[in-house]
């Protein structure tokens, strides 16, 4: 067993468990200076972040703005063990794994490994997912298997955005940012009070950039996000114990294709005088140059939209009701060019129309005398019609002549899904603490899938339908025991079990590829000390974790019969695989007088398929084969300082450093399909006048224009496809924002 690394943060937690931490105070102003302390709700109630016995990462508006994070993917790097970044081939869909744990694949027979969640709302899609975080109070990031309190599909944890609330004091900002690749933003938020019982708030948001991939011959741009959206929430107070949350959001985006870089040489199959070259490999780094055969007007378009209510009910001293109510629908309708060359090896349309229900009823209880929990019901109703096209005129061909080909599907995914769960938390002494808690879950999905093909070729001419329906059941407990070291220090040990649903085969073409994939299980077992200073100026948490992963699902490419006069190319779902997946994380921060504030992260992981049934090779040992998206050590320095400006005013520069370590993108761990180790460096200031309402700020991400590779396709056995896509290169911008009042 690799237990190496860990004997050494071992070692650590012991010394600073024993170690008592410095207290850094010199005066009173200096003592006033503290690191701010965020709440979160990741056990369902608010809690301190250094109170839960658990890893969470959480980020206010403020620490997201010094991030310069315009979206999801902005957090990459900000936490251990965590992959953010935008999904293959897409303008809005999400590539998440944390700790080892994920799944890339936007079909829509897949199922997320983490789940995304806007103001306790689950988004069941990775696309529309890379939410802009234009209008959010902080975003909570929680690792490890949340299957507990959050259910199905979080095996590896969980996203969650918290939007701003309307209460307090009257707020109106506005925000404009330009920069480079042709960048333009506008943000605004307003709030105020109806009444004493009624607060208002709308959200809105505009951005536009040219993208950073562009075709040589013609000056088309590629890679673009652009997008506009408005967000309004209108909150209700009675009385004080009554709270009544209604939240409206849109997002449309109007994109262009994202195009990567095709890693390997393309081929085309003669059926008569065998495979032969199109399109030979690349040499050298990528010069963020491409080209396609899809016209200007195959883009990628998304409509994304959702109401909710919450409505929260304190009916005794203790016991509070709470009730999360929502609608969710998502329209896309996206081309994607799998080979990014002007040649159509393969491109496709992938059209969407996905509605959701969901409604969850939680009854929470604190009996102020140690004894304190969470019990609810959960319910999903999920529809999922959509329309495919792929085009492959390039890749077959009959004795030098391309044969043309077109293949259409349309099918239709039905999920509900039911769960009930608890926790309870009890503290049997002033220092121990022991939490349990207990979820059953039960997913009943049905499948409709026709597809049919046009060729003039006789033989790849038909039509194949197919209906199937699957339950998916499964518990998810979870236990923890905490232990306080005094006021400032918490050590505790948990125990969490996590699945991701089965599912079916969405890319099966005849009836030897139609199959049901079962649902993957993780058991992660976490020990963790949380600690921070008497003062509040620094703050330490280390956790060692290790997770066993089974049954884990691998979309694979295989040509089924090659000796065929025409071969059938399959996308089996397997089953194949076991994993064992262990590490170490830190975070910290220390602020440094009154000014200077240094923060660091640093993660280690081992990640590796411990067993890989792959039916393709049945001789084929795969066993120590690395997990995709999930380097061995990652890294992230930051340091900010402010200075004291006359008149009031303050100069506050800052920077980071992100350090990855060789990460593979495919499972089949393809070689060109891997991305060495790279850092990557920004650099921000802010101008803020003495009244705090102006601020400007100006910086700049991927300093050293570093070349580096983020998600990857691979469908090999369709003309040795195995597309890279890429980070964005170094890119300005200056941002000026106003508050009112």
């Amino acid at each position: 067993m690799y237990v190496q690394p860990l004997r050494p943060l071992s070692l650590a937690i012991a010394l600073i468990v024993a170690a008592p931490l410095p207290a850094q105070t010199t005066s009173e102003e200096d003592d006033a200076a503290r690191l701010d302390t965020v709440q979160v709700t990741a056990r369902r109630r608010a809690e301190g972040l250094q109170d839960v016995p658990m890893s969470v990462s959480a980020f206010d508006a403020e620490q997201l703005r010094e991030l310069q994070a315009s979206d999801l993917s902005g957090l990459q790097g900000a936490i251990p063990n965590v992959n953010i970044v935008q999904g293959r081939a897409s303008a809005s869909s999400i590539n998440v794994f944390i700790r080892g744990v994920g799944q890339p694949d936007a079909l829509q027979t897949f199922d997320p490994a983490v789940g995304v969640y806007v103001d306790d709302v689950y988004l069941s899609r990775i696309q529309g997912a890379l939410l802009s975080l234009f209008d959010v109070e902080r975003v909570e990031v929680l690792r490890g298997p949340q299957g507990t309190l959050y259910g199905r599909n979080t095996a590896g944890g969980a996203l969650k955005l918290i939007t701003r609330s309307p209460f307090g004091e009257p707020r109106l900002d506005a925000e404009l940012t330009a920069g480079d690749y042709g960048r333009a933003e506008g943000r605004f938020y307003g709030a105020g009070a109806i009444g004493e019982a009624a607060a208002f708030s709308l959200a809105g948001l505009y951005s536009e950039n040219d993208g950073f991939v562009r075709d040589p011959v013609s000056g088309r741009r590629f890679n673009d996000n652009g997008a506009r959206a408005l967000r309004a929430k209108l909150v209700l107070r009675p009385t004080d114990r009554l709270s009544i949350t209604l939240s409206g959001d849109y997002t449309r985006q109007r994109n262009e294709l994202s195009l990567g870089r095709a890693e390997a040489p393309l081929t085309q199959l003669d059926l008569v005088t065998g495979p032969r070259v199109l399109v030979p490999a690349p040499t050298g780094r990528f010069d963020y140059r491409a080209r396609t055969e899809l016209p200007p007007d195959r883009g990628q378009d998304l409509d994304h939209s959702g109401l909710s209510a919450t409505v929260e009910w304190e009916f005794a001293d203790g016991f509070t009701l709470k009730s999360i109510s929502a609608f969710r629908e998502l329209d896309t309708n996206f081309w994607i060019d799998f080979d990014a060359t002007a040649r159509q090896i393969t491109s496709a349309l992938v059209a969407l129309d996905q509605e959701q229900w969901s409604q969850e009823l939680q009854l929470l209880f604190d009996d102020r005398e140690g004894l304190s929990g969470v019990f609810g019901l959960y319910y999903l109703d999920e529809k999922v019609p959509s329309h495919q096209e792929a085009l492959a005129n390039d890749f077959l061909a009959l004795n030098g002549a391309p044969i043309p080909f077109r293949r259409t599907i349309d099918d239709r995914l039905r999920n509900r899904s039911h769960a009930v769960f608890g926790n309870l938390s009890y503290a049997f002494s002033p220092e121990w603490s022991l939490s349990a808690g207990l979820r059953y879950t039960e997913d009943r999905k049905r499948y409709f899938r026709t597809t049919s093909t046009f060729s003039n070729l006789p033989p790849l001419v038909g039509t194949f339908a197919f209906e199937d329906a699957a339950n998916f059941r499964a518990l998810t407990p979870s236990l923890s025991l905490e232990r306080k070291l005094g006021e400032r220090r918490m050590l505790y040990l948990s125990a969490n079990r996590g699945f991701k649903s089965g599912g079916f085969n969405g890319r099966a073409n005849s009836a030897a590829e139609v199959s049901v994939f079962k649902p993957e299980y993780v058991w992660t077992y976490e020990l963790g000390l949380k600690t921070s200073s008497e003062d509040g100026r620094l703050l330490a948490n280390v956790a060692l974790f290790h997770s066993d992963y089974k049954d884990f699902q691998a979309r694979v490419a295989e040509i089924v019969n090659p000796n065929a006069p025409v071969p059938t190319f399959a996308f089996p779902v397997l089953n194949a695989a076991k994993l064992r997946i262990q590490g170490v994380e830190f975070e910290g921060a220390w602020l440094i007088g009154e000014a200077t504030r240094l923060s660091a992260n640093l993660g280690h992981q081992d990640a590796r398929y411990r067993e890989f049934r792959d039916e393709r090779f049945p001789n084929a040992d795969r066993s120590g084969d690395k997990v995709p998206f999930s380097p061995k050590w990652n890294a992230r320095l930051a340091l900010t300082h402010t200075f004291a400006l006359g008149g009031g005013g303050a100069l506050t520069l800052g920077g980071d450093a992100v350090y990855r370590d060789k990460t593979w993108l495919s499972v089949d761990n393809r070689e060109v399909l891997t991305q060495k180790a790279f850092t990557l460096f920004g650099l921000f200031g802010v101008y803020e006048n003495a009244e705090r309402s102006l601020k400007v700020q100006l910086g700049v991400r991927n300093l050293t224009d570093e070349v580096y590779k983020v998600d990857a396709q691979e469908f090999s056995s369709v003309g040795n496809i195995q597309t890279a896509y890429y980070g964005w290169p170094r890119h300005y911008y200056l941002s000026l924002r106003y508050s009112f009042f």
